[in-house]
């Protein structure tokens, strides 16, 4: 194990209710309020919300497929960084030529839908999941926060990108602070 699966807890205790002072930090963290927030599916190891899981779909009715978004900006910044290494890129040429990682890829994408379903059904994304899933990789936080959220050996992908993280949160909170 490297990077931050050496240091996290990726299979975690599943999803916990959002507390008042998480939906704080997460408006900290992303520099906005959260919305559609069902749980924190995933904590990073100083405590705080690390991934959102979000209603399937918004307050007005449209359907949002991305159902675990990552709230920590340092994690959000390192995988930034991960995307424009072409990373992206190399990871669908893999699915596109490895037929066990595009299984293992197929797998992960049921998971996603399976679990987003199991929240509530959305016809008009029936079959979609986020992030690219099954065929591409279009974006690499969306991998993680499902790797994060589902657990390690679920997203393989997802893995791979929570592997090639930094160890950030050695120096404490990953939150920024409140201006």
């Amino acid at each position: 194990m490297s990077g931050a699966d050496a240091q996290r807890d990726p299979a975690g205790s599943g999803p916990t209710p959002a507390t008042a002072e998480d939906l704080r930090t997460m408006h900290r963290q992303l520099g906005r309020p959260t919305r559609n927030v069902v749980a924190i599916a995933a904590r990073c190891p100083c405590g705080e919300p690390d991934v959102v899981q979000t209603f399937p779909r918004l307050d007005d009715g449209t359907p949002f497929p991305t159902m675990y978004y990552l709230t920590c900006p340092r994690a959000a910044g390192a995988i930034g960084t991960l995307e424009n290494s072409g990373l992206m890129k190399e990871m669908t040429a893999r699915i596109a030529e490895d037929p066990d990682l595009a299984a293992a890829q197929r797998r992960a994408h049921e998971d996603y839908l399976q679990r987003r379903d199991a929240l509530a059904p959305v016809p008009e994304i029936a079959g979609v999941s986020a992030g690219g899933m099954p065929d591409r990789v279009k974006c690499l936080h969306v991998y993680a926060a499902h790797a994060l959220a589902a657990g390690r050996g679920v997203n393989p992908l997802g893995d791979e990108v929570l592997d090639a993280l930094p160890s950030w949160w050695e120096r404490g909170s990953c939150a920024v602070e409140e201006q």
